[in-house]
């Protein structure tokens, strides 16, 4: 009786589904960088995979849950644009386009901002960081305010 469910789970195509679904499984995660005000007034940073769940009919998508936000701005920073210790003026999503920017912390340590990578900024209080433009072209980036700001 087994066997006859597993050929006709092949023959009907179980399979194909089974693959697409480990396949997904696979997939390299979606990463964001949250700068935060620690307790110590200093800003930090962690990487946090997105949650995603399986989305439609089809099968392929991956969706994560909403995030209210309450715009959309595009910014470009000119080549050796830096700007000096800051906080972040709202917590906003900052998702890098074409170029390459940079964030350095108070330690030292450096976050490459490059075409792909999402930060999200939250520290609005405390010490802040460097932000600058890296290379010899602009540093084109999407600029997602969170809702509640």
């Amino acid at each position: 009786m087994k066997r006859w469910l597993l050929c006709a789970a092949l023959a009907t195509g179980a399979a194909a589904v089974w693959s697409t679904h480990a396949a997904a499984q696979r997939r390299a995660p979606i990463t964001v960088t949250r700068l935060y005000t620690g307790s110590d007034g200093m800003t930090h940073a962690e990487d946090m995979d997105v949650k995603l769940t399986p989305w439609g009919t089809l099968g392929g998508i991956e969706r994560s849950d909403a995030i209210a936000v309450s715009g959309l701005q595009f910014e470009r920073s000119s080549p050796a644009r830096k700007n000096d210790w800051h906080t972040a003026s709202k917590r906003q999503y900052v998702i890098t386009l074409r170029g390459k920017g940079e964030i350095e912390l108070a330690g030292g340590r450096k976050i490459l901002l490059e075409p792909g990578r999402i930060l999200l900024a939250e520290d609005t209080t405390g010490k802040g960081h460097l932000t600058r433009t890296v290379g010899g072209e602009d540093w084109i980036a999407v600029v997602v305010p969170k809702a509640g700001n």
